[in-house]
Parts: structure tokens; C-alpha cells; sequence
């Protein structure tokens, strides 16, 4: 654990001692590296026998949860577009 924040920190370090710099090319090696990562990951879960025999398992508990979560987003949103809306009207500042 101290390791990753002490990466953290130095890359925080480093990140504004260069800040002035074109560091463009870090991006681009960044983009490259979490493809890499994702493939590696994708292989390493291929290779999994317990998980590839849960896949559809753990597929629809995956479904579920990501249905709620956006359907609790969109409903947050609705409701603070309601709050909003009204604040902002004749109706809010009476």
C-alpha cells in the first residue's frame, strides 16, 4: 500500500515539475498501456476456470446492478432539474 502511494505522490511530484512541458507523448503511452492491460486482463479471466463457469452468474448480477445505477442516475437528474427549474422560476422566487 505504501508503495502505490509513494508512486502516487511521486508521480504527483514529477507531474507538476513538468507541468510546463509538451508531455504529449505521455498519453499516448498511457492509451497504449491500458490496452494492454485490458488484454492482459481478458486473458487472465479467459484462463479462469472458476470465473468462466460463473460468467453468466456474474453477468446478470452485472446487468442488475448497472440497471439501477443508471436508472437511480436518471432519476437524480430529473430531480434536480425539478429543484432547479422551479427555483428558477416565478414560482421559486415568491
Amino acid at each position: 500500500m505504501f508503495t502505490i502511494i509513494g508512486l502516487m505522490g511521486s508521480g504527483l511530484l514529477l507531474g507538476y515539475l513538468s507541468r510546463k512541458r509538451n508531455l504529449n507523448v505521455v498519453h499516448r503511452i498511457i492509451t497504449w498501456l491500458i490496452w494492454i492491460l485490458l488484454f492482459l486482463l481478458g486473458t487472465e479471466v479467459g484462463g479462469n476456470k472458476m470465473i468462466m463457469e460463473g460468467l453468466h452468474t456474474i453477468g446478470f448480477e452485472a446487468l442488475i446492478i448497472t440497471l439501477a445505477a443508471v436508472g437511480g442516475s436518471i432519476l437524480g437528474a430529473w430531480g434536480l432539474w425539478l429543484f432547479i427549474s422551479y427555483r428558477y422560476t416565478k414560482g421559486g422566487r415568491e
